[in-house]
């Protein structure tokens, strides 16, 4: 008698955000959010006071998560412009596109396609150790002279105490001290990914969003910026 032979099919898929905030056996069918998640904490410190001014939570967007890809499996996607395997999550950037035109206070929320900040704002003129991508030419899409990343002030690993306290949060602080971004009416933030850390780094990708009601920045305040981004 002739042996029959099976063939099983398994087939292992990862699920990021508020889905996969505890693991479960038996959950997977239910799932159907599969994205990256973080939060966003936004205070000023005047006087050597400081205080939160907003809590929210940021969009990873599809380039940001087709270069994660990439950087995980260190092979680069030909059908992907942009983001290589090299690139990695290291800078930081504000915008003052973030709200309707008629309200400051009213936030339009980052959508999934978005590769870039609505509205670019030059964080500071003159450079130094902590900044990068300067332009030196006025265009529609850089309206002033200077430099408009900044880096973080620290990357630290916190314990997730909802999935067995494994190290699956990434803390990223960043300051826009009293010299940066001057004058300027800051509605949104974003994270980017490029080649390197030093002020020489090209090939800005946007990895994370974030909207929020505008905030005036005077060199009396400076703004802090925490961003937990959970894996």
């Amino acid at each position: 008698m002739d042996k029959k032979i099976s063939t099983i099919k398994i087939e292992a898929t990862d699920f990021y955000g508020d889905n996969c905030l505890k693991d479960q056996v038996g959950s997977i069918g239910a799932v159907t959010d599969r994205r990256p998640q973080g939060r966003v904490h936004i205070y000023e410190e005047v006087d050597g006071s400081k205080r939160k001014l907003i809590h929210k939570s940021n969009l990873v967007v599809y380039i940001g998560r087709q270069m994660l890809a990439q950087r995980a499996m260190n092979i680069d996607n030909a059908s992907v412009t942009g983001s290589t395997n090299l690139d990695f999550i290291s800078w930081f950037g504000v915008g003052d596109g973030g709200v309707r035109p008629a309200d400051p206070l009213d936030p339009v929320p980052p959508i999934n396609s978005d590769e870039e900040l609505s509205a670019r704002v030059m964080i500071r003129s003159t450079g130094g150790a902590t900044y990068a991508d300067e332009h030196t030419v006025i265009s529609s899409d850089y309206p002033e002279v200077g430099w408009y990343k900044k880096a973080f002030d620290s990357v630290e690993y916190e314990a997730d105490n909802l999935n067995d306290d494994a190290y699956l949060i990434a803390k990223i602080t960043t300051t826009i001290d009293a010299t940066d971004a001057n004058g300027k009416q800051l509605s949104e933030a974003g994270l980017f990914s490029s080649d390197s850390f030093a002020v020489t780094a090209t090939n800005f990708t946007l990895f994370a969003r974030v909207t929020y009601p505008s905030l005036i920045k005077t060199s009396e305040r400076r703004l802090i910026f925490v961003w937990y981004l959970y894996f």
